[in-house]
C-alpha cells in the first residue's frame, strides 16, 4: 500500500490525461438557452445514460502524473503502517486490502499494580496527538498518567530507513514529581474487521466456491439499474455506494443489491462465458424477510418467470436454462411486483425492509449446480502466538493473513499475556490486580495480545527511554528482521532523529510574531495528520480516510473540505489526495461526487488553495472535469439532481440531508424541519455556494482555455442565481437574506420569519450572499456591518452562527450560540475579497488566540466555543472543521504564504531563498472597480517595498512580517516585494 510517488513533487512535474469534457454528463447537455426554462420543472430528473461520452486524450502519450489517483478514494502517498485504528490508539497495519482487515498495535502506560488508563479513541482518556510528520513517517502521542505533565509518557512510531515493513517504538517515560514511580507499558496487538453498519458488530462475509467451469456475477455487477420511480440519489448514492447497494451479513464481499421495492425495478448484467455449456443452469441467491415474496421476470440468457419466497435468511434459487454457447449473453431482471408480504410468520409487516437482497448469481452445469457453495470468511481473531527469533520478541499468526507479525522489545522484565474479549477499558482496568494468571476470558470474540513490561522504576525528576519494534512479512521476513534489529538505545535514537529530521526540514520557517502560537499549531498539525481511519467502505474498496474525528468513522463530505485545506497548508499531496477522495470519475453513473453529510461543496474551494499554492497545470486538468460533474449535480443540471426544482431559481439540498450549511441548530434550518417546509425552503446559502464555486470554475476553464462554452454556461449560471437572490432573498428590513418560501407549484411566496415577525435568517446563511460576491454597494454595507457588530454576529471571541440580537439566539446552542472555524473562514477570505483587511485580520487574531489559550490549557483541539465563557466544547481532537486555524497562522507568520480572496488566480509566485523577494502574477476575477486584499508574508524584521505594474502599491504591515497589500481589480498583473 505504501506510494511510490516521490515526495519530491514529482507528480506535479509531468504530462496530464486530458479530458473532452463536452460531453461526460450522465445526462444530455443542456444549452444555455434551455436552463431558465427547464429549471422551472419541478419533478426534472436526468436519468443515468448508459452511453455517455467520454473522450480521453494522451497528452504526448506520455503516463498521466495523476495516474496513481484514478479510480481511487484511497490516500496511496500514506504507509501502510498508520495511526488507523479505530479502536486503542497506536500503529496499525493494513493486514488484508481486499478484505479490510486491520492489525493494531497500542501501546500505553499505567502504574504498576494501580490503574491503567486504556487509550480508547472514542472519548477523552488522557494521551493528546503531541507530534508527527504529515506523511506519518513518524508520529508522537503523550499519554498523561498525572495530569499536567507531572508523570506521563511519550509513545512514538517511526520509519526504520532499509528495514523492511517495520516501524520503530520508542516509549519516553517521563517522573516530574518529586516521588519515586513504578510504572509499567502494556503493548496490545489485536486483529480487526470491518464493521457491520458501523456499530461496532463485525461483518460476516462469504466467497463463492464453484465448481469448474462455473462463473459467479455479483449482484452489484450490473451493466444497468433503473428503479420503478426515479429516485433523487440515482446519481449521487450516499458514502459512495453503488446504487442499490446495502451492506449486510452472509453477503459475497459484504454487499447486496436492494431490489423489488417497486414493480419495474430492471437490473441487465452482462456475462461471458469462455466455455460452452450443455445443460447450463442459474442459480439465484438472495435474502427475503420471513413472509415476503418477489416475482421476477428473467429475459435474455434465461427466458423464465420465478417466484421467491422469505425466510428470514439466505436462499438458492435453481433456474435452468439449457445449452449455452461461449460468448456474451445479457441477462435481465425485472422485478414483476414489488416485495409483498405474505401469510406466513409475521415479520412482512410494515416494518420489514420491502425489498429483496440480490447477493449475485451463479451460472453452472446443471447436474453441478449443487456443488456450488458459499464458504464463511475466516473472521478468527485469536492467533497462533510462538517465541520469535531473539530474546525478548514473539511473532503472531492470524488465520486467513498470509503474513506474519513480530514484535520485539528492550526490557527483560516482561509476561505475555491474552485477553479474550472484545473490550479493555472495563475488562482491563478490573483485572489489573490478577496477577497469577496469564490468560484473560471475558465476553466477545475479540482478543488482544499483551506483552506486560513491569515494573519500569522511574527516579524523582527523571525519565527513561525504552526501544521496541514491530514488522511484517512471511515468516522468514519477519525473523530476520526481528533478529537484525539492534536494540541500542544510541542506535535507535539515531534512527528516530534521522526520521524526525527529515520531515522536520519540508516544515516551513515561522516568524517570531507566530511563536507564541506555536503550540496549538503543532497540536492541530498532530491531530490533522493523525486522524486517518482504516477501513472505511466506499466505491467497494476499502480506504484509509481523513476523519474530523474518530468518533466519525466515515465519509464527511464538508469536513473533509476543511481537512484538506488545513493539509495544504502542511503536505500538498495529502491535500491533493483528501480532495481526490471526494470526487469521482466524469460519467460515473452511481455519485457525481462522494456525498455524506452536508451539501456543502468546500472541495471547489479546496482546489482553488491548491491551485493557488501549486499553479500545477496537471492538477488543473485532472480536477476540473470531476469539479464541474460535481457542480453540475450541485446546481441540479445533472442526473438526478432535484436541487433546483423551484422556479425562483433558488437551490435546496434537503432531499440529500437534513443540513444546509453545516450548522445543525441553526434556527431557520430547525424551523423549516419542525413545519415540514423542506419541499418548499430555499437557503441563501445554497444558492451562494452554487455562484461562488461557478466563479471558481469559471476561473479554472478560463485558465485551461478553450472552454468558451463552459464558460459562458457558469456566466449565466451566476447572473440567474444572483438575479433569484436579489429578487426574492433580501429582506431591507433585518439587512439579512432570508430562506425563501414557496407555494405547491414552486413559486416564490415569502420570507421564513420567526413568530416575533424577525426574519428568521439573521446570521451567517443570511449573509452569504457576500461570499458569492453579488451585493450590491448598500447590501455589502450591512451585511459587514453585522459582522463586524459586538451586538450582531461579532463576539468576544469570534463570528457567531446566529445574529445575538435575534430572537431565537440561544447560548446554549451547538452552532446557535457558539462559534465555529469554517464559515469563518469564508467570511474571511470573502473580506479579504471586498478590500477589507483588517477585519479580516480580526477575525483571524481572534481565533489564533483563542486557539492558544484552549489548547494551552487542555491540549485538545476542539469542535467549537461557547460564546458565554470562550471555552472549547465538543470532540476533543477534532481536525476537521477547526483545521482553518493553520491556515490563518500560514497567512500571517509562516513567511513564504500568499493569501487573496476567492476572486485571485496566482499564475507564478516566487520567493528568494530567505523570503525577503517576491515575484507574482495574477489574474483578478472580481469588478474591475474593486478593490481587493492580498497578504503577503516575508520574512520578519525587514521593511519592504510593494510595486503592482512597476507602480507603487499601497501596502501596510499587519504584524510581524505579513504585507496587507491593497490591489486594484484590473483582470491581470505582476506583484514585486523587495526589502528597502
Amino acid at each position: 500500500m505504501a506510494s511510490t510517488v516521490s515526495r519530491s513533487g514529482a507528480l506535479l512535474r509531468q504530462c496530464l490525461v486530458l479530458y473532452n469534457i463536452r460531453n461526460y454528463m450522465f445526462s444530455a447537455e443542456l444549452n444555455i438557452s434551455d436552463i431558465a426554462r427547464k429549471a422551472t420543472s419541478k419533478t426534472r430528473m436526468y436519468l443515468h445514460r448508459k452511453d455517455f461520452d467520454q473522450k480521453l486524450f494522451l497528452s504526448k502519450g506520455v503516463l498521466s502524473a495523476m495516474e496513481h489517483l484514478r479510480g481511487t478514494h484511497d490516500l496511496p502517498q500514506l504507509p501502510a503502517w498508520g495511526p488507523y485504528t479505530k479502536k486503542y490508539i497506536g500503529i496499525s497495519h493494513i493486514a488484508d486490502a481486499a478484505r479490510g482487515l486491520r492489525f493494531d498495535l497500542s501501546v500505553f502506560p499505567g502504574f504498576y499494580r494501580r490503574k491503567v488508563d486504556v487509550p480508547n479513541t472514542m472519548w477523552e482518556s488522557g494521551y493528546h496527538p503531541w507530534e508527527a510528520s504529515p506523511d506519518l513517517s513518524w508520529f508522537t502521542h503523550r499519554h498523561e498518567l498525572e495530569w499536567k505533565d507531572r508523570v506521563y509518557t511519550d509513545i512514538s512510531y517511526a520509519e526504520m530507513p532499509g528495514a523492511g515493513d517495520a516501524r520503530l517504538l520508542r516509549c519516553e517515560l517521563v517522573n516530574k514529581t518529586e516521588a519515586e514511580q513504578n510504572v509499567v507499558l502494556h503493548a496490545m496487538a489485536s486483529l480487526h474487521f470491518p464493521q457491520a453498519g458501523g456499530h461496532g458488530e463485525r461483518l460476516e462475509t462469504v466467497r463463492p466456491e464453484l465448481p469448474a467451469g462455473a462463473i459467479w456475477t455479483d449482484a452489484l455487477d450490473y451493466a444497468s439499474l433503473s428503479f420503478g420511480t426515479p429516485r433523487p440519489n440515482d446519481n449521487l448514492v450516499y458514502d459512495g455506494f453503488f446504487r442499490g447497494e446495502r451492506r449486510g451479513h452472509g453477503l459475497v464481499n459484504g454487499s447486496a443489491l436492494c431490489f423489488g421495492g417497486e414493480a419495474g425495478d430492471r437490473a441487465s448484467y452482462t456475462i461471458e462465458l469462455a466455455e460452452p455449456m450443455e445443460q447450463a443452469a442459474l442459480l439465484l441467491r438472495c435474502r427475503l424477510q420471513e413472509g415476503q415474496r418477489l416475482r421476477l421476470q428473467l429475459t435474455g440468457a434465461v427466458e423464465s418467470a420465478v417466484e421467491l419466497a422469505g425466510t428470514g435468511g439466505m436462499s438458492d434459487t435453481l433456474i435452468s436454462i439449457g445449452a449455452l454457447r461461449a460468448g456474451r449473453y445479457e441477462l435481465v431482471l425485472t422485478a414483476a411486483e414489488a416485495v409483498v408480504s405474505g401469510e406466513a410468520g409475521d415479520s412482512g409487516s410494515a416494518a420489514s425492509p420491502a425489498y429483496a437482497e440480490l447477493d449475485g448469481f451463479a451460472i453452472a452445469e446443471y447436474d453441478a449446480a449443487d456443488r456450488v457453495r458459499f464458504v464463511p470468511e475466516p473472521a478468527d481473531a485469536h492467533p497462533q502466538i510462538s517465541e520469535g527469533p531473539v530474546p525478548n520478541s514473539i511473532l503472531l499468526k492470524y488465520e486467513g493473513i498470509s503474513h506474519y507479525y513480530g514484535l520485539l522489545w528492550a526490557f527483560d522484565d516482561y509476561e505475555v499475556r491474552e485477553f479474550h474479549c472484545d473490550e479493555l477499558d472495563r475488562f482491563l482496568r478490573h483485572n489489573v490486580h490478577h496477577h497469577t494468571s496469564s490468560v484473560f476470558k471475558g465476553s466477545g470474540e475479540g482478543h488482544f495480545t499483551n506483552v506486560y513490561l513491569r515494573p519500569i522504576p522511574l527516579a524523582p525528576c527523571a525519565s527513561k527511554l525504552i526501544h521496541g519494534m514491530v514488522c511484517s512479512g512471511t515468516r522468514q521476513d519477519v525473523e530476520r528482521q526481528l533478529a537484525s534489529f539492534q536494540p541500542d538505545a544510541d542506535q535507535c535514537e539515531a534512527i528516530f532523529s534521522g526520521v524526525k529530521r527529515k520531515s522536520e526540514a519540508r516544515a516551513g520557517a515561522v516568524n517570531p510574531s507566530g511563536e507564541p502560537f506555536r503550540f496549538g499549531q503543532r497540536l492541530m498539525e498532530a491531530t490533522l495528520s493523525t486522524n486517518v481511519v482504516y477501513p472505511v467502505y466506499t466505491k467497494r474498496s476499502y480506504i484509509r480516510h481523513n476523519t474530523p474525528g474518530r468518533w466519525w468513522d466515515c465519509l464527511y463530505t464538508w469536513d473533509s473540505g476543511f481537512i484538506g485545506i488545513g493539509l495544504a497548508e502542511l503536505d500538498i499531496e495529502r491535500a491533493v489526495e483528501c480532495l481526490n477522495a471526494y470526487v469521482t470519475e466524469p460519467g460515473d453513473p452511481h455519485a457525481a461526487f462522494i456525498h455524506h453529510g452536508s451539501m456543502v461543496p468546500v472541495q471547489h474551494y479546496l482546489f482553488l488553495e491548491i491551485w493557488n499554492k501549486t499553479q500545477s497545470r496537471q492538477l488543473l486538468e485532472h480536477f476540473y472535469p470531476r469539479l464541474r460533474q460535481y457542480y453540475q449535480f450541485f446546481a441540479g443540471k445533472l442526473g438526478s439532481s432535484t436541487t433546483r426544482t423551484l422556479s425562483s431559481g433558488m437551490l435546496k439540498t434537503w432531499d440529500y440531508f437534513y443540513n444546509s450549511g453545516g450548522w445543525d441548530d441553526y434556527s431557520p434550518q430547525v424551523e423549516v424541519h419542525r413545519s415540514s417546509l423542506a419541499g418548499i425552503a430555499a437557503p441563501a446559502s445554497n444558492t451562494s455556494h452554487a455562484i461562488r464555486i461557478a466563479k471558481i470554475l469559471n476561473m479554472a476553464a478560463t485558465a485551461i482555455g478553450g472552454l468558451e462554452e463552459d464558460t459562458a454556461e457558469y456566466e449565466w449560471d451566476i447572473a440567474l442565481f444572483a438575479k433569484a437572490l436579489q429578487e426574492h432573498a433580501w429582506d431591507e428590513e433585518s439587512g439579512y437574506y432570508g430562506y425563501v418560501l414557496h407555494d405547491a407549484e414552486g413559486r416564490p411566496e415569502r420570507l421564513l420569519r420567526h413568530e416575533s415577525g424577525q426574519n428568521y435568517n439573521m446570521g451567517l446563511d443570511g449573509a452569504y450572499p457576500l461570499v458569492a460576491g453579488i451585493c450590491t454597494p448598500e447590501q455589502e454595507n450591512r451585511l459587514v456591518g453585522h459582522l463586524t457588530d459586538s451586538s450582531r454576529l461579532w463576539s468576544t471571541i469570534g463570528l457567531t452562527a446566529v445574529d445575538q440580537s435575534a430572537a431565537y439566539y440561544k447560548k446554549e446552542g451547538y452552532w446557535n450560540g457558539a462559534v465555529w472555524m469554517p464559515h469563518q473562514w469564508f467570511y474571511w477570505k470573502m473580506l479579504l475579497s471586498l478590500g477589507y483587511g483588517e477585519p479580516a485580520r480580526r477575525i483571524a487574531n481572534t481565533a489564533l488566540e483563542l486557539w492558544r489559550h484552549e489548547t494551552g490549557e487542555t491540549y485538545n483541539c476542539y469542535e467549537h466555543f461557547i460564546v458565554q465563557s470562550g471555552r472549547g466544547a465538543g470532540w476533543h481532537h477534532f481536525g476537521g472543521l477547526s483545521a482553518p486555524v493553520l491556515n490563518w497562522f500560514a497567512a500571517y507568520h509562516r513567511p513564504g504564504t500568499v493569501t487573496g480572496g476567492f476572486d485571485v488566480w496566482l499564475e507564478k509566485v516566487q520567493f528568494n531563498g530567505d523570503r525577503t523577494g517576491l515575484d507574482l502574477d495574477l489574474r483578478y476575477f472580481g469588478s474591475a472597480d474593486r478593490i481587493h486584499t492580498l497578504l503577503v508574508c516575508m520574512q520578519e524584521g525587514r521593511t519592504y517595498r510593494a510595486t503592482w505594474n512597476g507602480q507603487p502599491a499601497e501596502a501596510s504591515l499587519v504584524g510581524g512580517g505579513t504585507l496587507d497589500i491593497r490591489l486594484p481589480g484590473d483582470s491581470a498583473g505582476t506583484l514585486t516585494v523587495r526589502p528597502v
